[in-house]
């Protein structure tokens, strides 16, 4: 795909929330989209069409990080209150809060069958519930981090965490493994291939790294946006063949994957951009920023 075919032209602006976004992010299959933010809420949109659908409400403090299940029927969110949330789509309301963690929450994401979901803390600790269970209590707690867990990702059989302390840790729930790749510089988010086989890091050094997934191994770093102070998504095209990251100065920036140059770099928001979501199959993408709005781009 050539860098003129990578979505720059703004198509809707979805705007309601008052205050920062924090996150937004596509469902399973791109039709409907989630954010949350600053002002304790989250909302369900329509972004293809810009049309607000649902507000859900009962989050304390700010949401940071929200997960829909791959059959749109639950979602999973976090924030402030230290508190996770599971949330039935269709009615809005709150089926069950997970209480444990001792700091704010920073990422969630359901497992493929949605029975488990997997939070990241301030405390240090990747926790994982069960949903199906009535008890609140985690069914894991992964401790080894010597500082905030800022994202996770999760497989078939891992659990994968990013760190302030500068470790994306690897754990393999089948046989108890753990594997921690040294990255050196703060970790504020991590994602991963479509095909499985990478990682990619975003560093508080203003850099994005590309790891492969088996050996550790760095493959890549992806510069030129800055990312200094502030929690920023990064992530791949549905088709792995470009990395996208937002920048302190509300900038997109597409890099090609295997050099690493800058192929494509907009102004996006009028300040930072929090979070970026690829469609699962089309040439469109979400964005946020501080600025309160989300933004939906296409070719």
């Amino acid at each position: 795909m050539s860098s003129s075919e990578l979505p720059r032209k703004e198509a809707n602006v979805l705007k309601g929330h008052e205050g920062a976004v924090l996150a937004a992010r596509f469902n399973s299959d791109g039709n409907y989209c989630l954010s949350c933010g600053k002002d304790r809420t989250i909302r369900l949109w329509n972004p293809h069409r810009g049309i607000h659908i649902k507000t859900y409400k009962a989050h304390g403090r700010e949401v940071r990080d929200v997960h829909v299940t791959p059959d749109n029927s639950k979602l999973c969110s976090c924030g402030g209150d230290r508190q996770i949330f599971y949330w039935d789509v269709s009615t809005g309301r709150v089926i069950r809060k997970f209480r444990g963690h001792d700091g704010e929450v920073n990422a969630v994401k359901f497992n493929e069958y949605a029975s488990v979901v997997v939070s990241a803390g301030y405390d240090r600790s990747l926790r994982a519930w069960d949903c199906r269970s009535h008890s609140t209590e985690p069914i894991q707690i992964i401790d080894s981090f010597l500082d905030t867990v800022m994202s996770v990702c999760l497989t078939k059989t891992e659990i994968i965490g990013g760190s302030v302390d500068g470790t994306v840790r690897t754990f393999d729930i089948r046989i108890g493994r753990e594997i921690s790749d040294e990255l050196g510089q703060p970790v504020n988010c991590i994602s991963m291939s479509n095909d499985g086989n990478c990682i990619l890091a975003s560093c508080l050094d203003s850099s994005i790294r590309l790891l492969d997934r088996s050996t550790g191994e760095l493959l890549q770093e992806y510069k030129g946006h800055a990312c200094k102070s502030y929690k920023m998504d990064c992530c791949l095209t549905n088709s792995d063949a470009h990395v996208i990251g937002g920048s302190e100065d509300g900038s997109i920036f597409f890099w090609d994957l295997v050099d690493a140059s800058v192929v494509s770099k907009f102004r996006a928001h009028s300040s930072v951009v929090t979070s970026v979501s690829y469609h699962p199959k089309d040439e469109c993408m979400i964005t946020s920023s501080v600025d309160g709005s989300v933004r939906v781009w296409k070719t």
